[in-house]
């Protein structure tokens, strides 16, 4: 009898789990749609600094309540990276990306994060260049080669390059993130990173708000959007997905990744009218294909997926 309880509570545990990640995959893809919107009324740099100042409010606040964890001297210089390289240079880059391509396209070229973090692994952890590895950063490649040979690019070879330069910053920022999971929650982690990203980005927005005048941040719209990218899109998927990886195992959670630039697609051509072509698709096949190929792979080996709980978003 206890056992056949402690089975369906495991079962709806699980339900459960699956929820709050298609939940989150869902936010993370329409993360890419609202922000392309907001930012036809705002600059880039006041999007990323309403977005952090809604969120940091919340982290804060769940960090104080879960009781702060003291950051060693020793360790300083690892949350000060992730806050500038990962919160602050990588996902102003994206912006940016964002502002100047396709939400589908900025979505896909996001999902190429473990690629680099695979990468980044290898050069600065010393692991191992095995056959999966390198399978998943050939199909990366050929995918983006097809894309933008295809011209299945909407949009700007720099805003190709902004969002590249995004995927590789965070994934660089990962590597940090292993060496400090171990001592810190990704609550205390995650909440110091935005409060570093959010004072970087002021003396920027203020830049921008000086050279573009009359912004529309009092649009409606606009509050909704950027109540919606903190409030949903960071603080809310962040906990939620939190909660994923405390009942599954981080490569099985890993494997809904692929769901966001199909969401940010799909949406995308509904709400913003943007047009998907053929070589759109085959690309993000490769890509797509790739990635969960690796996933799949490190499941069947029993090797544990980082977990590295926040998106690039």
């Amino acid at each position: 009898m206890c056992f056949i309880r402690w089975s369906v509570k495991f079962i709806n545990s699980k339900i459960k789990a699956y929820l709050y990640l298609i939940i989150t995959m869902l936010a993370w893809g329409s993360f890419y749609v609202v922000s392309k919107y907001i930012m036809t009324q705002i600059t880039p740099m006041t999007v990323l600094f309403s977005r952090y100042l809604i969120a940091g409010i919340v982290f804060l606040f769940l960090m104080i309540k879960e009781k702060p964890q003291k950051i060693e001297k020793k360790d300083y210089k690892y949350i000060f990276l992730i806050g500038i390289i990962g919160y602050f240079l990588s996902i102003a880059a994206q912006f940016y990306g964002t502002n100047l391509l396709s939400a589908g396209l900025s979505s896909l070229l996001n999902s190429l994060s473990p690629v680099f973090m695979i990468m980044f692994a290898v050069i600065f952890l010393k692991e191992k260049v095995t056959f999966t590895k390198i399978i998943t950063i050939i199909a990366a490649i050929i995918g983006i080669v097809i894309i933008i040979d295809g011209g299945g690019i909407s949009g700007s070879f720099l805003g190709v390059f902004y969002c590249l330069v995004a995927v590789s910053g965070w994934s660089l920022m990962s590597v940090f993130v292993r060496k400090i999971t171990q001592k810190y929650s990704i609550m205390t982690i995650t909440t110091y990173a935005i409060i570093i990203a959010f004072t970087c980005s002021v003396p920027f927005m203020t830049y921008e708000l000086i050279s573009a005048p009359n912004p529309n941040i009092f649009n409606t719209d606009v509050i909704f959007g950027l109540l919606y990218l903190g409030l949903v899109c960071t603080a809310l998927t962040n906990i939620i997905y939190n909660k994923s990886l405390s009942i599954l195992e981080a490569s099985r959670c890993a494997l809904f990744y692929p769901l966001q630039p199909i969401i940010s697609v799909i949406f995308g051509g509904l709400f913003l009218g943007e047009n998907i072509k053929f070589s759109f698709i085959i690309g993000a096949v490769f890509i797509l294909g790739g990635i969960v190929y690796s996933v799949l792979y490190d499941r069947k080996s029993k090797k544990v997926v980082t977990k590295v709980c926040v998106e690039q978003i």
